[in-house]
């Protein structure tokens, strides 16, 4: 016997409709579930449809109209967990994801968020109970005090060229904010400025974490390396995620 809502998410285009359906079902009964399925017909992303997304067993919680935290993201929450910090600062975070994830496995460490839109912010700060999250553009947005001693500074920048944003799905393109998903010309636009500014906010031997594709990595790293910082790609096919991450030499100012 069929599954009448998997049998709708699926004819609305959903891949994994039966998952799905489980899910919805899980979160609502009756007239409120009805009324998710609408919604996921409609073509609302999942995550936000339930109001969270699942990334390495933490939930985050995800409003409609933000960006939805992708899996391969966990590669920069991975790479910053076990650098074992004591300061974390998330930049461009959107919900907060990597800061999220950061929080539940190192629970000594200062966690710091920040944003320049702040509608997801809303939800970093129900993802960051005890973190700070912060609204401004890029640096601007980070109290003086911060300053030289963060540790991990994570980044998962919008990316995409411009020119290749009518290309990403339908539901990325009419649900995301356009400032979470452009990166300029080259899609390295925010790169360049994260990278530019990174050492004054880092401690010595601190890392920037940026996440980047496959085909900018090289790139993004020159771009770092530019900057000053001594850059490497890491790479995970599971994930199908790629990062560079560099660090603040000693004596960088």
């Amino acid at each position: 016997m069929t599954d009448p809502l998997a049998d709708r998410l699926r004819s609305a285009g959903c891949v994994f409709a039966e998952d799905e359906a489980v899910l919805l079902r899980a979160e609502a009964a009756g007239q409120v579930v009805e009324a998710l399925v609408a919604r996921r017909v409609a073509g609302e992303p999942l995550e936000t449809v339930l109001g969270w997304a699942e990334l390495d067993g933490v939930r985050v919680a995800v409003d409609p109209g933000c960006f939805v935290p992708r899996r391969r993201t966990i590669l920069l929450a991975r790479l910053a967990v076990a650098a074992d910090p004591t300061v974390v600062l998330e930049l461009c975070c959107g919900v907060a994801p990597v800061a999220t994830l950061v929080a539940a496995s190192c629970p000594h460490a200062e966690v710091h968020a920040a944003d320049v839109d702040p509608l997801p912010l809303a939800a970093a700060r129900r993802n960051l109970p005890q973190g700070q999250v912060h609204q401004g553009d890029l640096y601007d947005a980070l109290p003086a005090g911060l300053r030289g001693r963060v540790e991990v500074l994570a980044a998962n920048a919008p990316y995409v060229p411009t020119a290749e944003i009518d290309q990403m799905p339908r539901e990325a393109r009419d649900h995301e904010p356009l400032v979470a998903l452009d990166g300029g010309a080259d899609g390295l636009d925010l790169h360049r400025r994260i990278a530019a500014g990174a050492a004054t906010w880092l401690r010595p031997g601190g890392a920037l974490l940026i996440e980047t594709s496959v085909h900018q990595a090289s790139a993004t790293a020159a771009i770092c390396a530019e900057a000053g910082l001594h850059p490497e790609v890491v790479r995970d096919e599971e994930l199908d995620a790629t990062a560079v991450r560099a660090h603040r030499p000693p004596g960088l100012g």
